[in-house]
């Protein structure tokens, strides 16, 4: 009879070893996440201007270039958001995630 191997020791689950990692040392997509975690933190509901600037960032992160088409006329917000949105066509997710992940570390300061 073949002897059995003994059991590989279970490894931390990975969202675990993320958090436990140094900042720097995270994958991106790891810090992204806690990021949006950490933004519903605010004391403070920041100014309108900062509101764009984190859903743009956020949707370019998360989804890429704009698609779709600019609300109506009347749905002020949703042009807004569109508008903001489209402003980082071209931008890679990469860096809209490291700029949505920066202006949370200031916001949250």
């Amino acid at each position: 009879m073949a002897a059995k191997k003994p059991a590989a020791p279970a490894k931390a689950p990975a969202k675990a070893a993320a958090k436990a990692a140094p900042k720097g040392g995270a994958d991106l997509g790891a810090q992204f996440e806690d990021a949006q975690k950490r933004v519903k933190t605010l004391k403070e509901k920041p100014d309108n201007d900062t509101l764009l600037k984190l859903y743009s960032l956020y949707k370019q992160g998360s989804e890429g270039d704009v698609h779709g088409d600019k609300p109506g006329f009347f749905d002020f917000v949703g042009a807004a958001k569109y508008d903001a949105w489209a402003k980082l066509k071209g931008a890679s997710k990469d860096e809209a995630m490291k700029k949505y992940i920066a202006l949370v570390d200031k916001l949250l300061k």
